[in-house]
């Protein structure tokens, strides 16, 4: 029997933590670019890719959430899910200014391998939960009976 709660929370953070990651490299991106252009040069260019970033990171983050939820029969569900990893992501990216501002470059870029590592490991967690064979029906049979 599948788990629906593995694949549930597993999408989720799986959604959450690859569409941060990639806010998070779109904000390396941006970081990067700073120290190499020129002050004038720089408002011309910088808010594309931050813009881009953040809306590829929300994009990614609904893929990966729909994507992995789907041995969930419920649309809404995964609906609902896709949606929350979105936002997920963008509390990831909106985290990653502060992590900026504590430890520069080196922490922002710790802060995408992390969110990216969440991702992974979520991602694992709904695929072990997708299985026919998750949820162990023979010893819930042994329980005893209220």
């Amino acid at each position: 029997m599948k788990d629906p709660l593995s694949v549930g929370l597993g999408a989720l953070g799986s959604g959450a933590g690859i569409g941060g990651a990639t806010i998070v490299a779109a904000l390396v991106l941006v970081r990067t670019l700073e120290r190499y252009m020129a002050p004038v040069d720089y408002g011309e260019s910088a808010a594309d890719p931050i813009i881009v970033g953040t809306f590829a990171g929300l994009a990614v983050g609904a893929a990966f959430g729909w994507r992995k939820s789907g041995a969930l029969t419920n649309i809404a569900q995964r609906g609902v899910i896709g949606l929350l990893s979105a936002v997920g992501a963008l509390i990831i990216g909106f985290i990653a200014w502060p992590v900026h501002r504590l430890a520069g470059n080196a922490g922002l870029i710790g802060w995408g391998l992390a969110s990216f590592a969440l991702g992974v490991a979520a991602s694992r967690w709904s695929a072990r939960g997708s299985r026919d064979d998750a949820i162990d029906t023979h010893e819930t049979e042994k329980l005893p009976r209220a």
